[in-house]
């Protein structure tokens, strides 16, 4: 990727965040694309590179696929190239979570009522692209008062590229634009067209902007009805990823288009797979092209990352990001096995009961197989063929949890086929002692047979021992009769324990990076939490992003991927609410208004390696996602560019020239200051010397004047001091907030608190201090 000397169209001085005058964005980008080719003919023979792109609207710049060093050299030392980035691998990082967050009473209602909210926004997703035929997104017009292609006319103006299995029927309203970017996958030669399509069409990601109700059905099961975070708004697919990743080249280009077509926020279900090289993460090309993308008023928010419970696993890395954590949500599928005997045993299984109360007998998959079948395959139930059929049929099979399971060369959905296959009733999966049980592959399955998962050691055995103590064998340990009986009870109901969510053990964690040494920085990461583990999400029945979910409409899926579009379509309902507000100030509802515990007071919880304990800044960022106040704040902080460009000004070992490289403009004369210094709602400090002053600005964007009384819980070895304790802000006004942290005490560990501003009008903003004391003498300020 090739960043040239030159602007961009929103680099350009005269833009403006809000115009899209649609005549000078083609125009500029016409001259743009010509000045790249002319450049490339003059420097290089022909037939000696491919370009692959032309980025003109948020950066100026190219990315090209060449075989030789030579040709890199020439471009490196040609006039008017600014810098040059090797081309690098991306990763791809609901029923019940509208009303988990609250939105159906506390957002749905003001904004119109559920269909409507969100509508006349554009969500952009850059991820696997979209199954235009599902539910979730089609079209519905007697419902929709603003549905068509032509009500987006005026503000949006993306394309829908029509391909295989996506014809230009597919963009319906509910779907205005679709494209797909592969360039770089195709050079690279990971792109499979059989496997990959090369069209929009692909699957999941229903939970930004999926339609309002729409039924859940699973192998002929309802488990309720799914909507979107934001209903009324309508979605723009950008493919970048496939089914072995992206790379960053093509994720680029998918974000300019997006953001010259003109979404509202884009939602990134996609990262990096390592920390970039160069002197700052904050400076790579994407990162550089997000940060345009909020110039030019988009919202944009990123996965974190998959990488957790690992301390620094972020791959989400800058301060205008909003990067999403994953957290576990209070819907839990239990199951049950009732003996024989009468007792029972409590596992998992989206599966369905066993049929009425008959009690069916029990076999262990070795008990019913051929004696010359592999042990491995038998246990695991992995293959009908080692089974004896007039054994197998009709009966409770045994299946163990074995080391296949773990490494993908065994899994559950095969089980379930094995035993259909075999005409057992159904299957009991144990656990092998040496496996463990901390995170079992599948449990989320949706099952067409009755079975039931006994994820822990203690149910297993206690099965195991029924089990052998009514089999009654031969001489030769060949059973003569199997006595142990059982039904399995329907797992597929949902309870709701309403406990408070659980930071998921892979979500990504802080404390943030400055750079691939994993130098730690002055920016809280994650930016906030919300829902991603076991997420209802529209699927594609063709998809082949999980195996487990072929052929369905509808799986339950988790990652931090599965948590952005959640954010995303969050930030559209508060865009919708207030359509002038800046990114900037959209996030900051976001963040200042979380919840960092539960109803009863009690914290947020996160999964750490093998416990559960309470959970920090760095595991959930400014918290738990509450879309009821987020949409009346009180109070924001506002950062615009410019305060961005002095933020990576300030980032240790960053100089002048790298910033000019990466951004195109320079640092201000007066450089100086701390990364902590960008107007952010958080406070964070990476290295404490002494004592450090931090200033804040906070806006009013309520209703009228309104009195703030702030209170603080310091960290621990931190004094904090701010002034003025209480301020009253007059509606659209600003006050500043000077904070002194002083260093008491050298913990050579992060530690954690809080500044809260409490207004007499019932706003309430948090702002996280985290702060990392390296010294107590000294004075930094």
């Amino acid at each position: 990727m090739v960043l040239m000397e030159g602007d961009s169209f929103v680099s350009r001085t005269s833009y403006q965040g809000s115009s899209r005058n649609y005549d000078d964005i083609k125009v500029h980008k016409e001259m743009i694309d010509k000045q790249h080719d002319v450049l490339l003919e003059t420097l290089l023979d022909s037939g000696s590179y491919t370009k692959l792109y032309s980025y003109s609207h948020l950066l100026n710049g190219f990315a090209i696929h060449v075989t030789s060093k030579k040709a890199v050299e020439s471009l490196r030392n040609a006039t008017g190239v600014r810098a040059i980035h090797e081309d690098m691998k991306m990763e791809k990082l609901t029923t019940h979570t509208p009303d988990y967050l609250g939105i159906p009473t506390g957002v749905w209602p003001s904004l119109g009522g559920a269909r409507s909210s969100g509508e006349g926004m554009v969500i952009g997703l850059i991820d696997t692209g979209i199954n235009p035929n599902h539910p979730s997104f089609s079209n519905l017009p007697s419902l929709r008062t603003k549905g068509s292609m032509d009500d987006y006319s005026t503000r949006f103006k993306g394309k829908c590229s029509s391909g295989e299995r996506f014809p230009f029927t597919a963009c319906n309203g509910k779907i205005v634009g679709a494209q797909y970017f592969a360039r770089a996958a195709i050079a690279a030669g990971d792109f499979n067209a059989t496997r990959d399509y090369a069209s929009p069409y692909d699957a999941d990601a229903s939970t930004a902007a999926g339609n309002y109700e729409t039924p859940v059905i699973v192998n002929g099961f309802n488990y309720g009805n799914a909507s979107g975070m934001a209903p009324g708004a309508s979605i723009a697919v950008y493919k970048a990823l496939y089914t072995f990743g992206g790379y960053m080249s093509d994720v680029v280009a998918a974000v300019d288009q997006a953001v010259e077509d003109g979404v509202d926020v884009l939602s990134l279900s996609v990262g990096p797979s390592s920390v970039p090289p160069g002197p700052s993460a904050f400076l790579n090309v994407l990162e550089m092209e997000l940060l345009f993308a909020t110039k030019a008023g988009v919202v944009v928010v990123q996965a974190a990352g998959n990488g957790g419970p690992s301390s620094s696993s972020i791959l989400s890395f800058s301060p205008w990001i909003t990067t999403v954590a994953a957290s576990i949500i209070d819907r839990k599928y239990n199951s049950s096995i009732v003996l024989g005997n009468g007792h029972s045993l409590s596992g998992m299984g989206l599966a369905p009961p066993t049929p009425g109360e008959a009690l069916f007998p029990i076999a262990s998959a070795a008990d019913v197989s051929r004696h010359n079948a592999s042990i491995g395959l038998l246990e695991s139930c992995q293959t009908p063929d080692a089974f004896i059929p007039s054994l197998v049929r009709g009966k409770l099979v045994i299946c163990t949890y074995t080391f296949d399971f773990e490494f993908d060369s065994a899994s559950i959905i095969r089980v379930a086929e094995t035993i259909r296959t075999a005409g057992a009733a159904g299957f009991i999966m144990t656990m092998d002692p040496d496996v463990g049980s901390e995170e079992i592959k599948g449990t989320t399955v949706t099952l067409g047979v009755p079975g039931i998962v006994l994820n822990n050691l203690q149910a297993s055995t206690a099965l195991w021992q029924f089990y052998n103590s009514r089999t009654y064998r031969g001489r030769t340990g060949r059973v003569l009769a199997f006595g142990a009986t059982a039904r399995i009870l329907d797992g597929r109901q949902a309870i709701y324990t309403g406990q408070a969510p659980i930071v998921a053990s892979y979500s990504s964690r802080g404390p943030d990076v400055n750079n691939a040494l994993l130098q730690t920085a002055d920016v809280l990461k994650p930016t906030i939490m919300a829902p991603g583990s076991s997420i209802w999400a529209a699927w594609s029945p063709d998809s082949e992003g999980d195996h487990y979910a072929k052929g369905q409409n509808f799986a339950l899926v988790s990652g931090t991927s599965m948590a952005t579009p959640h954010v995303a379509g969050i930030a559209a309902l508060i865009k919708h609410r207030h359509p002038n507000w800046k990114p900037s100030a959209i996030i900051s509802a976001m963040m200042t208004t979380t919840d960092i515990s539960d109803k009863a007071g009690n914290p947020i919880m996160a999964q750490k390696t093998n416990q559960i304990a309470p959970g920090t800044p760095f595991d959930y960022g400014a918290g738990s996602i509450n879309p009821t106040r987020a949409v009346d704040p009180g109070i924001v902080f506002i950062a615009k560019f410019k305060n961005y460009v002095q933020f990576l000004c300030a980032v240790p070992g960053v100089d002048d020239e790298s910033v000019r490289r990466a951004v195109g403009v320079g640092c201000p004369p007066k450089k100086g200051g701390w990364c902590s210094d960008l107007n952010t709602p958080t406070i964070t400090i990476s290295n404490l010397v002494g004592s450090r002053k931090v200033v804040r600005v906070v806006s009013n964007v309520g209703e009228e004047s309104e009195t703030y009384t702030v209170t603080v819980r310091p960290p621990m070895g931190v004094r904090v001091k701010v002034s003025p304790k209480s301020f009253t802000v007059s509606h659209n006004a600003t006050r500043q907030l000077k904070i002194v942290l002083e260093a008491t005490d050298s913990t050579n560990n992060y530690s954690f608190g809080e500044m809260l501003l409490r207004g007499d009008k019932g706003h309430l903003a948090r702002v996280p201090i985290t702060v990392l004391v390296s010294s107590v003498l000294g004075n930094g300020s």
